[in-house]
């Protein structure tokens, strides 16, 4: 099976769309009408720096994405199994999976921007390196309680989002928690409680357009389930003010059985986020697995009657409990090896080369373990974590 994803806002980039807006004449056209203005323009020469504002930046990111969908069905002739996008991305997967059309989609994402970009003094920040519970602890032991969670974007990356007063003065506290605090770009605090007006009105916008059924399965941000016919105006609207459930959304996907993933659009931000989430969902798995193993062999252990069988049982289970530890605590001393050496040896800042990558991106944070058994770092040119057996110093390649 493959999914493919739709990237949201922060993915813009002067240039996106290349040749698409050449490609795909008819849909540039009909963006052209819809916006007031020339979409290829302001994608890839972005002469009045409006890219990087939000009612431009909806418009933008949804024509790209949807003429990247055109494209690959066009190369391949196949529609995926399931389809998501992230915030402003759903709405590329919904129009994908038939809901509605390209120009009705465009207009909806027009109204969305505008609405918005209107939101005043808010503000967002990423805070890595902490979980879901990590943070919400911080967030009720502190008083926070002007801060909600915006998107759950990756295990170790939650956005929170709130007037930007109180953003700035939570960063102290998340600081204290062991996280790495990032404000983002944005002049409202989108996703949060804070965008209820802009909820309420565009709920009245979507009264006046009528939806098709879907012909794929869309995950929705809001429940991180497949939106149902009769749901989509209430979810799209819902999405404007609820947290963006990534991390749940790719979870179920991963449910489902053997899953593929596709990035389609503007950059790999949903790439690079998948890959963590993997990993997790895997780890998880396999602890659920283990501990099923041990409650079975447990549970069997007790119909044992023969007394030299318990004993027999018992003297196994605990020489292979002793056996767990000693690997456990092996490479749990290798891990730390490997990042106090890296530690000792680059400084934050260091240029490295990325397997994978063509540009040599630079180390934004030392080196730590993530998950309890991932040796990574921080990228400062990428915003995203790597693990250090994918990286190689610019010294060591040159």
């Amino acid at each position: 099976m493959i999914s493919y994803l739709f990237p949201g806002q922060g993915s813009q980039i002067k240039g996106m769309g290349g040749t698409l807006f050449d490609e795909f004449p008819e849909m540039t056209k009909q963006a052209d009408d819809i916006l007031g203005y020339a979409i290829k323009a302001l994608c890839l020469y972005d002469e009045k720096r409006q890219l990087n504002q939000t009612q431009f930046t909806q418009s933008a990111l949804y024509v790209v994405n949807a003429m990247s969908y055109q494209r690959r069905i066009k190369e391949i002739g196949q529609h995926p199994d399931f389809l998501a996008g992230h915030s402003l991305g759903e709405y590329n997967a919904l129009q994908a999976a038939g809901v509605f059309s390209f120009e009705d989609g465009l207009k909806l994402v027009k109204k969305r921007g505008e609405l918005m970009s209107q939101a005043e003094n808010g503000g967002m920040a990423a805070v890595m390196n902490l979980t879901e519970k990590e943070l919400k602890e911080c967030i009720e032991q502190n008083g926070l309680n002007d801060i909600d969670i915006a998107n759950y974007n990756a295990p170790t990356q939650i956005v929170i989002s709130g007037l930007s007063e109180a953003v700035k003065k939570a960063q102290s506290h998340f600081d204290k928690a062991g996280g790495l605090f990032f404000p983002l770009n944005t002049s409202g605090a989108f996703h949060s409680r804070y965008m209820n007006d802009a909820k309420n009105i565009f709920e009245k916008y979507l009264k006046g357009f009528s939806f098709n059924g879907l012909q794929i399965p869309v995950i929705s941000n809001v429940h991180a389930r497949p939106y149902q016919p009769d749901q989509i105006k209430r979810c799209l609207s819902d999405q404007i003010n609820h947290p963006v459930k990534w991390i749940q959304s790719m979870q179920y996907l991963l449910e489902q059985g053997e899953m593929e993933f596709e990035e389609l659009g503007v950059g790999e931000v949903l790439t690079k986020l998948i890959r963590e989430i993997q990993s997790h969902f895997i780890a998880m798995k396999k602890d659920q697995k283990n501990r099923k193993s041990a409650a079975g062999a447990k549970h069997a252990q007790t119909k044992e009657t023969d007394e030299k069988s318990v004993a027999k049982s018992q003297a196994y289970e605990t020489i292979n409990e002793d056996d767990v530890k000693l690997i456990r605590k092996k490479e749990k001393e290798i891990l730390n090896k490997k990042i106090d050496d890296w530690n000792d040896n680059y400084p934050i800042g260091t240029r490295v080369i990325v397997a994978g990558y063509e540009d040599k991106l630079e180390t934004r944070t030392k080196a730590m373990v993530l998950f309890g058994h991932r040796a990574a770092i921080y990228m400062q040119d990428y915003k995203g974590y790597f693990d250090l057996d994918e990286i190689t110093p610019v010294e060591r390649s040159e």
